[in-house]
């Protein structure tokens, strides 16, 4: 009997320690979910919105909805350039992604240093890019490319890159004739998510195993209609990515900013100052559309000083940034688009020490000096300054930082520098005299600093 107890014993406590904290389907228990560390230490990833609506490739993303709203520049569009009896589902043969290529993809968002992206696999327009089972027809693998684009890219990342998997779904549709029946009740009744939204996670999840589960669109339903944290105490619990995926907050009325893994709170949220919870900044390089336009102008594009500068300011004040981009209806990501991407993997390949891995520091900006923000890495006890305009006068005066006899200031990409104290505190670091072609980068500059509080 003894014997037979201490076994007993044994086996109890091999349960016990092997056993994981189980997430209940509320609030209080979701959100306690520690956010996986890989996350926080990425701070870079690549959005890419990409659709039906990349074919008539005007307006934006919303296309379907404008039209049928009767907004007039879709309206023109439509008489001008198709006859009268087209509709937006005469559109998806069209969608022929013919030079899509899932490894030249890769190239790109592996050279642009990000270090995670997120893929629309379903808009507000109802299109999966996979063959959904829950999407008869309206599907890419049964209508257009006929190719799963999902799969596609997920096997290409797993095969070429050390980025992560992200996956954006929209929960509710325009259009769908169940989610209208349930929005005309009130949300008292869930058709829709029961047949269409639920199934469709499901699937995304066991089949492609994402790392980011990227919700939006909650069609003004609450949580509870769509079954939000049902679903996420799953996805915690017993999902095949439960020790590692990451979620935002867009899973009903009133969750954004309040409820889930990391918040996004806005599109293009900057706050300009650090949150105290993890939080991404998603925005366009297009500044008037997600989705790809074939008639914007160079001037709606953001430059890649302005790009540099959001990321610097997003990850200073504690934020991930994820930077979208529009692929066009055949599979091509425009010229514009991968210079942006490149530009940005160059900077960060002199820069990255002072973003990745990085925490925010004690102050976000300078006091003193304009267009500089400061980032750390405690466990080296390094601090990170960085300016977003060179000094025409030769020197730069840090006035957050506290000096001591052994701090060293380091220009990345170059090496060491002198500096001298100012009062009341601070210390001027005197820059280098150096040619165009001897810059380390053409955008901004970061010094590391040691040995200073």
């Amino acid at each position: 009997m003894a014997g037979w107890s201490a076994e007993c014993l044994l086996l109890c406590l091999l349960w016990f320690g092997c056993s994981r904290a189980r997430y209940e389907p509320n609030w209080d228990s979701i959100d306690s979910r520690p956010l996986p560390e890989w996350f926080d230490q990425a701070k870079f990833g690549i959005f890419i919105h990409w659709g039906v609506f990349s074919v008539p490739s005007f307006g934006s993303e919303w296309f379907w909805w404008y039209w049928q709203q009767q907004k007039k520049p879709y309206v023109d569009f439509m008489q001008k350039n198709y006859p009268p009896d087209f509709k937006y589902q005469d559109f998806a043969p069209k969608f022929t992604a013919e030079f899509f290529d899932a490894g030249e993809w890769m190239d790109v968002f592996s050279a642009s240093g990000a270090r995670y992206i997120v893929l629309t696999t379903k808009h507000h327009e109802g299109f999966t890019l996979w063959g959904s089972k829950y999407s008869w027809n309206w599907n890419a693998v049964d209508v257009g490319p006929k190719r799963d684009l999902v799969g596609e890219l997920a096997s290409a990342l797993r095969a070429k890159s050390d980025l992560q998997l992200g996956l954006y779904h929209s929960l509710f549709e325009w259009f769908n004739p169940l989610y209208e029946q349930d929005a005309a009740r009130a949300f008292a009744t869930n058709s829709f998510p029961v047949s269409k939204t639920l199934p469709e996670l499901y699937e995304l999840v066991l089949k492609y195993q994402p790392k980011v589960l990227w919700s939006d669109g909650d069609g003004d339903a609450p949580d509870t209609y769509w079954n939000s944290t049902g679903f996420l105490a799953w996805l915690y619990n017993d999902s095949p990515v439960r020790d590692s995926v990451v979620t935002n907050d867009r899973w009903g009325h009133g969750s954004i900013c309040t409820h889930g893994g990391y918040y996004t709170c806005a599109d293009r949220y900057q706050p300009g100052h650090l949150l105290n919870h993890k939080w991404e900044n998603c925005m366009t390089i297009d500044t008037k559309s997600w989705g790809y336009r074939r008639n914007a102008p160079l001037s709606d594009y953001l430059t890649i000083e302005q790009l540099v500068a959001t990321l610097v300011e997003t990850v200073s004040c504690g934020g991930n940034l994820l930077m979208n981009i529009g692929p066009t209806h055949d599979g091509r990501i425009a010229p514009i688009f991968e210079e942006r991407l490149r530009q940005m993997g160059q900077w960060l390949k002199v820069n990255g020490d002072g973003i990745y891995n990085t925490t925010a520091w004690r102050a976000q900006k300078d006091s003193v000096t304009p267009q500089l923000w400061y980032t750390a890495r405690p466990q080296q006890k390094a601090v990170y300054a960085i300016l977003l305009e060179w000094p025409k006068n030769g020197s730069v005066v840090l006035g957050e930082p506290v000096a001591s006899a052994q701090t060293q200031v380091v220009l990345l990409g170059h090496g060491d520098l002198r500096w001298e104290p100012v009062k009341p505190r601070g210390l001027r670091v005197l820059l280098p005299s150096l040619s165009f072609s001897q810059m380390p980068c053409q955008w901004a500059w970061t010094l590391r600093l040691t040995a200073a509080a």
